[in-house]
């Protein structure tokens, strides 16, 4: 590509991308576009309104970037799927990528993709970062967990692969991360410097293997992981930073000429560290294209004239900046060519929606619905705990994100487990704890849960029936994260101790959380607590359709990758019947 007439601002600018406040552009973003000559932008829950809100804000945006850069304007955001998306007003939010990893389905990972990437387009937004290509083996992992497909690297290349060719079928640019990879860390990198400890030949069976066939298969852009490789970086330097790992590795070993982003500079592994303005030209001179400063505006000013003080004093060439400005405008070139600015065409449903409601129902709906249906897993299931009973009070404790994160929001589901269950059963009461329950959480829970016990044997005893061998009580517990939260624990098992009191915990988020409480009664994974996700899991409760996910991590021995039990069988003396 020809960059006669560039100047140096023109190109430096291409080479950040920034967040704002708000949900109109603020002074700060537009200086920065007009001025800066910004390249992207990155949309995060702040920004997230209605459909024709983030519509009408991603046209404003563009119109801006038009007038003022050499390039289209890139228009980020992490709607990953799942847990962790940052847009689901008047959207299709499709599961995430472990639900995807339990249907083992390479063919929905595609479509899930392809339906996201329509969407995101409809709202003028043309770069997601996703899919993650982690291979989460780490059930302490606090930062990936459902995020990755699973602990296999060959399922997470095959899905990750058909992920990444949906969104580009929908015109969006896939952008896979964490490499080399953040699956196996027990530090976030948001709060911490974390390590791979591994040697080469792990890492490469391993960690690299997902990212090496994305790049063999064309992926258009890949992002870097603040996290430290001793095999492959001995100076202790984090991958985003590292010569030897983005253009030693993946550039030149792998022969790699797609777009390079960093994740954020802002997270506390660079900004902590080496600090945001010096590790943008750290990130520039290892081999990265787009360094991301998603937070603060006087960061992404700081940045951006330390990337261009950089080449003005010297210590990068231009021919670097160049390199890097070539791949960024060649790709926007071939997208725009590709895909017209703007709303791509309705979703193939053919339903005929109106412009406020974007044409999100339909087939997009249908199909996130079947995803979800076929990833609840269903790990454990003995003393006839499930499916729950009609004819027996249930008890649903619901944990709530109160203070949430990038990756851990704190969202209000309307449908929460409880009320999907109530339609199946005669009587449902829900309790909402804290993901994080304090100590008088737990005994206030405990409290009520065992008023209602003894009430029940009151009144069986004025009947004359029989208490002690039946189940009075069915307890739903639905965990999050348990193995960060002891008071989930202590509910569970102080639970399990009660007699006539069937528990089922039903993990809505990570799996690992069987590992706090093996001896539960029941016990199914379903990934993530998303309303869609909450009505597949009452229908496998409730008996009222059979779980067909197979878990796509290991829990133990008994429990191991690919296990589910379909239909409810019972286990007995650890073999299934």
């Amino acid at each position: 590509m020809n960059l006669a007439g560039w100047s140096l601002r023109d190109k430096i600018g291409q080479m950040v991308m920034a967040g704002f406040d708000g949900k109109a552009p603020t002074d700060e973003i537009r200086a920065l576009i007009r001025e800066r000559k910004l390249g992207g932008v990155i949309y995060f829950r702040r920004n997230a309104g209605s459909a024709a809100e983030v519509a009408s804000l991603s046209a404003a945006l563009r119109e801006l970037a038009a007038e003022a850069t050499k390039a289209p304007l890139w228009i980020a955001v992490d709607q990953e799927g799942g847990m962790v998306v940052r847009l689901d007003q008047g959207v299709t939010v499709m599961p995430g990528h472990m639900a995807l990893g339990a249907t083992r389905s390479a063919k929905w990972a595609r479509e899930t993709a392809y339906a996201s990437g329509a969407q995101l387009m409809r709202l003028g937004v043309n770069l997601n970062f996703a899919p993650c290509l982690d291979v989460n083996n780490n059930p302490a992992n606090p930062v990936i967990g459902v995020r990755s497909f699973g602990e296999r690297p060959e399922l997470a290349a095959e899905l990750g692969i058909a992920a990444i060719r949906g969104y580009r079928e929908a015109g969006v640019v896939a952008c896979a991360k964490h490499f080399p990879g953040h699956g196996d860390t027990v530090a976030d990198s948001h709060r911490e410097l974390p390590t791979v400890p591994h040697d080469r030949k792990r890492l490469e069976e391993v960690e690299l293997m997902p990212f090496r066939l994305a790049a063999a298969a064309g992926a258009d852009a890949i992002m870097t992981a603040h996290v430290r490789f001793p095999a492959l970086e001995p100076d202790g330097l984090p991958a985003t930073l590292s010569p030897r790992i983005l253009r030693g590795l993946l550039r030149d070993e792998w022969g790699y000429d797609g777009v390079v982003f960093t994740d954020c500079l802002e997270m506390k592994a660079i900004a902590g560290t080496v600090g945001v303005a010096r590790g943008a030209v750290m990130a520039v001179k290892a081999g990265a294209d787009v360094v991301l400063v998603s937070h603060t505006p006087a960061l992404q000013i700081a940045a951006l004239d330390a990337l261009y003080e950089a080449v003005v004093a010297g210590e990068i060439a231009e021919e670097r900046i160049d390199e890097s400005v070539r791949r960024i405008a060649g790709l926007k070139a071939r997208q725009s060519a590709a895909v017209p600015v703007g709303p791509v065409p309705a979703d193939r449903s053919g339903s005929g929606a109106g412009p406020d409601d974007f044409g999100f129902g339909g087939e997009a709906a249908a199909l996130a619905r079947e995803v979800c249906r076929r990833s609840v897993t269903l790990v454990r299931n003995e003393r006839g705990a499930l499916p729950l009973r009609r004819d027996v009070p249930t008890f649903v404790v619901w944990p709530e994100v109160r203070q949430g994160t990038e990756v851990d929001e704190a969202l209000a589901r309307e449908l929460t487990l409880g009320r999907a269950l109530a339609p199946y059963l005669g009587r449902v009461k829900e309790f909402r704890i804290g993901a994080v329950p304090g100590e008088d959480e737990v005994r206030e829970t405990l409290a009520e849960i065992g008023k209602a016990l003894e009430d029940i044997r009151e009144r069986a005893a004025i009947r004359g029936e029989p208490g002690s061998d039946r189940t009075l009580l069915q307890v739903v517990v639905g965990t999050y994260n348990a193995a960060f939260a002891a008071g989930q624990t202590e509910l569970v098992n102080r639970l399990l101790a009660c007699e006539g009191v069937r528990v089922t915990a039903a993990a809505l988020r990570n799996p690992y959380d069987f590992l706090a409480f093996p001896e539960v009664h029941a016990y199914a994974a379903c990934y993530e607590n998303t309303p869609c996700m909450m009505e597949a899991l009452a229908e496998v409760l409730a008996g009222k359709t059979e779980a067909r996910g197979r878990l796509p991590v290991t829990l133990s021995e008994r429990y191991p990758f690919g296990h589910g039990i379909s239909g409810f069988r019972k286990e007995r003396d650890g073999e299934e019947s």
